[in-house]
């Protein structure tokens, strides 16, 4: 069983940054693909950005792109979300989570991962 937990959420003003961090237990980290996801209050949890295994390919949501970069620290069991540039739209709680069986493919499908952490709020004022 591997647990994650999420650290770095809080509030900041619109055109703030965040930088939000992942700490993985286990010794299979480097084995996993690494995702984020965030989620409103009565709305579906939503994809925002992945990276592989290696940290070579990352993928993001359309909304986030060129604003928020994903990046790992293998050596160190850690996976981050640098954001930048806020929005209010950005206010929701950010979950990590790992894929113990990644495929390279259909990383924003929240159902491919097997892990995920407690969650962080990341609130946006005007």
């Amino acid at each position: 069983q591997v647990q994650l937990v999420e650290s770095g959420g809080g509030l900041v003003q619109a055109g703030g940054s965040l930088r939000l961090s992942c700490a993985a237990s286990g010794r299979t980290f480097s084995s996993y693909a690494m995702g984020w996801f965030r989620q409103v209050p009565g709305k579906e949890r939503e994809f925002v950005a992945a990276i592989t295994r290696s940290g070579g390919t990352t993928y993001y949501a359309d909304s986030v792109k060129g604003r928020f970069t994903i990046s790992r620290d293998n050596a160190k069991n850690l996976v981050y979300l640098q954001m930048n540039s806020l929005k209010p739209e950005d206010t929701a709680v950010y979950y990590c989570a790992a894929d113990r069986f990644p495929t390279a493919t259909q990383l924003f499908r929240g159902t491919k991962y097997d892990y995920w952490g407690q969650g962080t709020q990341v609130t946006v004022s005007l």
